[in-house]
């Protein structure tokens, strides 16, 4: 066969494979996205008109027949930064010895091993977990620093990992050419890692943020239930709190008559905005920290 003839049939081929494959490709991103902002569509379609000044500025009260989420709202926002606050430090500590102190070997492939099995767990056992070790034998009882703790060790493993990963991705020449100069270690994670690092490890903070708003398996059995306006935002961490999720779940489970029947969908829909609103803070601190 003549050899032009031959690669004007392979050219042929290839690109018709092309043009299945990319639209292919095509068809699975619409589907996604039509499923995602089908959901977004249809939680706001639902929840948007039921949210009012008066739901959003009020506690729930059963002697007055009032339905308000005030209390869940500061109550999410708190358990998320102090969520934050206990697990950045342990999480990011953790990935640098991995990524740079750490001897490769087995201990390391087993350490490594051991979270990636934790990131697996379901969070009901996360829950189960937080309320014998914090609330019970630890002795806080049902509060948000329980919840918060339960929600440090379940996003640990996202932390490590994707912090561990930006560590690596990192040039290897900044290292070779800082110790050439003869700089410690210390100095060069500090000055040289962690800022090249920082937005991998803003993806694991948006990640976690978005994990730990999200959940409610596990507050249930540690931060607890309670509705109650807090009398002091910097000492409620050991009073009982329900998030967002927990009240969401709740007004859908245990609805009382007088609570409006698009409630759930409202709760949702502020959950999706308060959402944003934590990832957009967090990308803008980490974006403010890597400029310094």
């Amino acid at each position: 066969m003549n050899p032009y003839k031959a690669y004007n049939l392979y050219k042929k081929r290839a690109h018709k494979d092309t043009i299945i494959i990319r639209t292919l490709c095509f068809f699975a991103t619409g589907v996604a996205l039509a499923i995602l902002f089908g959901i977004i569509a249809f939680i706001f379609a639902k929840g948007i008109p039921a949210i009012n000044w008066k739901f959003l500025s009020t506690a729930t009260s059963y002697e007055e027949q009032n339905f308000g989420i005030l209390p869940n709202i500061l109550n999410t926002v708190y358990i998320t930064v102090l969520s934050l606050l206990i697990v950045l430090p342990i999480g990011i500590g953790s990935a640098i010895y991995l990524s740079e102190y750490g001897k490769q070997g087995r201990l390391l492939s087993v350490i490594r091993y051991t979270i990636e099995i934790l990131s697996g767990i379901p969070s009901i056992v996360y829950g189960l977990f937080g309320a014998l070790c914090f609330v019970t034998y630890l002795r806080m009882d049902y509060s948000l620093l329980a919840g918060a703790c339960t929600l440090a060790v379940i996003t640990l493993p996202i932390i490590i990992r994707t912090t561990e990963e930006s560590l690596k991705a990192v040039d290897v020449t900044y290292r070779e050419a800082a110790l050439s100069m003869g700089v410690n270690r210390l100095y060069i994670i500090r000055t040289i890692l962690l800022p090249c690092a920082m937005p991998g490890i803003i993806a694991a903070v948006i990640l976690s943020v978005g994990r730990m708003v999200g959940e409610s398996a596990a507050l249930l059995f540690t931060s607890g239930t309670a509705y109650e306006m807090p009398k002091n935002l910097l000492t409620m961490y050991d009073k009982s709190g329900a998030t967002l999720t927990v009240q969401l779940y709740q007004s859908f489970t245990e609805k009382p008559h007088w609570v409006p029947e698009d409630a759930p969908f409202a709760i949702a829909a502020v959950l999706m905005i308060v959402v944003l609103f934590l990832n957009i803070s967090t990308y803008f601190v980490g974006k403010k920290l890597k400029r310094k």
